[in-house]
């Protein structure tokens, strides 16, 4: 019941617009920060290598496979990194900010915070992915007072006439429709 509020109700999609909005700035920010001001994760994931997150008492690895992951696929494709975070974090803020694909710029910045994560860095990942959480987990009613309060509709009646078949086409028989059992 009180998922069911939190995702059909008005003024939590007011109030999840506001914290869209600051979700997606600081993304933004940090995004356009990074495309302007020439970024380099190189030594990022170098010393994510060298300092992976580990057990205080044992000193054994907690993520060894994405530790791995950084060492033979990131580190060796740097220039790649390069691109794809500063990038992703502009569009990420953008997604949520204007609420066009929110869900989707939602899942990914809580996808980033992860990585982050994982990495070792802690600075506002925990924050901003519980945040992520609380977007995400709004659901449509995130993305209410936005780009996707205006498009969902259409794409949803686009979706319909593509995927529901009617006026008698095989497999056309649906609960409730026309060609529903009698």
């Amino acid at each position: 019941m009180m998922l069911r509020w939190f995702r059909e109700n008005v003024w939590v999609a007011a109030a999840i617009t506001l914290l869209r909005i600051y979700v997606g700035w600081q993304w933004m920010y940090h995004g356009w920060e990074k495309l302007t001001d020439g970024f380099d994760a190189g030594g990022f994931l170098k010393n994510a290598i060298a300092n992976p997150v580990a057990d205080r008492a044992t000193q054994e690895v907690l993520f060894p496979n994405y530790t791995y992951f950084i060492e033979h696929f990131a580190l060796p494709n740097v220039k790649l990194i390069n691109f794809l975070i500063p990038l992703g974090e502009f569009l990420i803020g953008v997604g949520l900010i204007l609420g066009g694909l929110t869900l989707t710029a939602a899942f990914f910045g809580m996808l980033l915070n992860f990585l982050f994560l994982f990495a070792g860095t802690v600075s506002t990942n925990p924050w901003l992915l519980a945040l992520g959480v609380v977007i995400f987990t709004a659901g449509a009613n995130a993305g209410r007072f936005g780009l996707d309060g205006y498009a969902m509709p259409f794409v949803r009646r686009a979706w319909n006439r593509i995927f529901h078949r009617t006026d008698g086409e095989p497999g056309a028989a649906d609960a409730g429709g026309k060609f529903a059992a009698r």
